[in-house]
C-alpha cells in the first residue's frame, strides 16, 4: 500500500489544503493529513480541533486520514512506514523553504521522497503578487512605447510623440 502524507499546521484548513489532500488522495492509496504540533507557536485552534477540522473537510475521502503528531516528520513518516511528503506550493516563495525541509527530511530518512504539489489556480484565490504586478505593468508599458515609437498608438485620437513617456494609467489606442 502507498501511504503520503501531507503534513501542515493547518490553522485553520483551507480549500488550498482540501485540495491538495484530495488531489493526493488520486495518487495514493492512502493518504494521512498531520497537523503538526510546534510547542513554539500559538496556533488560533488547538490541536482537536485542527484534526477535527480535517476530518470534516475530508469525509468524502475514503482513503484519508487525519492525525496530530509533535516530532519530526520524518519519524512520524517512518512510524507509519510512509514513504512521501506532499507538499502544496503556493507560490515560488514557498519553494526555498520547502526545498531545504524536504533536503533535511531526506537526510534524517533516506527512504522518504517529497513531492509538491502546485496550488490548483481556482482553489488558491490569488491575485497577482505586487512583484509580477509590476513586472506585467512594466512590460506593457514598455511595449506601448515601442508601438508608439512606430506611431500605432495613439493618445486621446492623437499619435504619440516619440519622446512621450508611458507612466501607467493612460487610455491608449493601439492601431495595428
Amino acid at each position: 500500500m502507498k501511504i503520503a502524507i501531507v503534513p501542515g499546521s493547518f490553522d485553520p484548513i483551507t480549500k488550498g489544503h482540501v485540495d491538495i489532500i484530495e488531489r493526493t488522495g488520486k495518487l495514493f492509496d492512502k493518504v494521512i493529513a498531520v497537523v503538526l504540533v510546534n510547542p513554539t507557536k500559538k496556533p488560533t485552534f488547538t490541536t482537536e480541533e485542527r484534526v477535527d477540522m480535517i476530518k470534516k473537510c475530508t469525509a468524502h475521502l475514503e482513503n484519508v486520514e487525519a492525525e496530530s503528531f509533535e516530532g519530526l516528520i520524518a519519524d512520524y513518516a517512518r512510524e507509519k512506514d510512509a514513504h512521501t511528503l506532499v507538499k502544496g506550493l503556493r507560490a515560488v516563495t514557498d519553494f526555498e523553504y520547502e526545498f531545504q525541509m524536504a533536503i533535511a527530511n531526506k537526510k534524517l530518512n533516506p527512504g522518504l521522497e517529497t513531492i509538491f504539489l502546485t496550488a490548483t489556480p481556482e482553489e488558491k484565490g490569488r491575485r497577482l503578487d505586487q512583484f509580477l504586478a509590476e513586472q506585467l505593468e512594466e512590460l506593457t508599458r514598455s511595449a506601448a512605447q515601442r508601438l508608439a515609437e512606430e506611431e500605432h498608438v495613439l493618445l486621446n485620437g492623437k499619435p504619440l510623440k516619440k519622446n512621450y513617456k508611458i507612466t501607467g494609467g493612460e487610455t491608449l489606442e493601439v492601431h495595428l
